[in-house]
């Protein structure tokens, strides 16, 4: 296992972190991540890529691919994105394995954000991202006030930059107060990946199929509900590819190993302008989404119940069950 750990110094009575390079290329044998240790992608030539082809679908050209989590009543944000910019964060660690990684970084003194790559068990299609969002703060955060981001250029090979995109599963009431945790989307994947800026390429807060042929992406944007002093909540993200637009739909449904639900409700393809390619998904399809269910985040299953807040992205138990009750059917 490769571990990186920041060591903190006391200079002066402030913490003074202390790091170096420790990111990693991770494998399932089917889809392979470039993680940088701050928990963004495109590390050492290697994006998302299908191994089966062994074409990258974010690593050519710009590599935009981040994420970045803000609260907005305060104006403080972190961010990660290797050709847009770094700012606002910390290391704390960054470990490796041959097939999975875990960064852990800081957003100034107020939040604590674990990015946690792993393999599922359902599908070799997809890599699984549990994403933890801590308050560190001792006040809490109120309701819509806390941001995440996360937004890619897709450069799908072997025609990068100019692919078809889709996304679907943007609910129609959009944000906290209407009971969603969708805040926006878009197809704009070159934004920085602070939550607090942004531009449209067009097709804003809208589902679509194959936009394109162009150079150009996704941006999702959250937000959540009030999340108490010390409290810690949790979603899961994924990143992957397949040969064929079928095979791509199958594995948003093999999440949990069941393909009568579906499990990833909320997505993004990326696809190539060949012959097929945005009917057929060939010669693959790039996979990013969300477990989202009618707008709403549904929480990894720990089988634990979290102390504190809910310790999950959710609008409140009401709306947990509507939402698990939805992804049933």
């Amino acid at each position: 296992m490769k571990t990186l750990a920041a060591a903190l110094l006391l200079v002066g009575g402030a913490a003074v972190a202390t790091t170096a390079n420790a990111s990693a290329v991770i494998t399932n044998g089917t889809v392979s991540l470039g993680v940088n240790d701050l928990g963004q992608l495109n590390y050492n030539g290697v994006g998302v890529q299908y191994n089966a082809t062994g074409n990258d679908g974010t690593v050519y050209g710009c590599p935009c691919e981040g994420w970045g989590a803000a609260i907005v009543s305060s104006g403080t944000a972190g961010y990660a994105n290797n050709a847009t910019g770094i700012g606002g964060l910390t290391l704390v660690s960054f470990t490796s394995t041959a097939s999975t990684a875990i960064s852990v970084s800081r957003v100034g003194s107020s939040l604590e954000v674990t990015h946690n790559y792993h393999p599922i068990a359902g599908t070799p299609n997809l890599y699984a991202d549990d994403v933890t969002i801590k308050n560190l703060q001792t006040v809490a955060i109120a309701a819509g006030d806390l941001r995440y981001r996360r937004v890619m250029d897709w450069d799908i090979a072997p025609t990068a930059f100019a692919e078809y995109v889709t996304i679907q599963g943007v609910p129609a009431a959009l944000g906290i107060a209407n009971g969603s945790n969708v805040y926006r989307t878009d197809n704009n994947g070159f934004n920085d990946a602070n939550p607090l800026t942004f531009s449209s390429y067009g097709l804003l807060n809208t589902n679509f199929t194959d936009a394109g042929p162009r150079d150009h992406g996704a941006l999702f944007d959250f937000e959540f509900a009030a999340l108490d002093a010390g409290a810690e909540l949790k979603f899961t993200t994924y990143y992957g590819a397949a040969g064929t637009e079928a095979d791509a739909d199958l594995a948003r449904r093999l999440v949990d190993g069941d393909a009568s639900d579906i499990d990833i409700g909320l997505y993004s393809y990326g696809q190539a302008s060949v012959a097929g390619g945005p009917t057929l998904g060939i010669p693959n399809t790039f996979i990013f989404g969300f477990n989202v269910t009618g707008g709403v985040f549904v929480p990894p299953d720990t089988g634990v119940p979290e102390p504190g807040s809910l310790a999950l992205a959710g609008l409140g138990l009401a709306g947990l069950a509507a939402a698990r009750r939805r992804s049933a059917k």
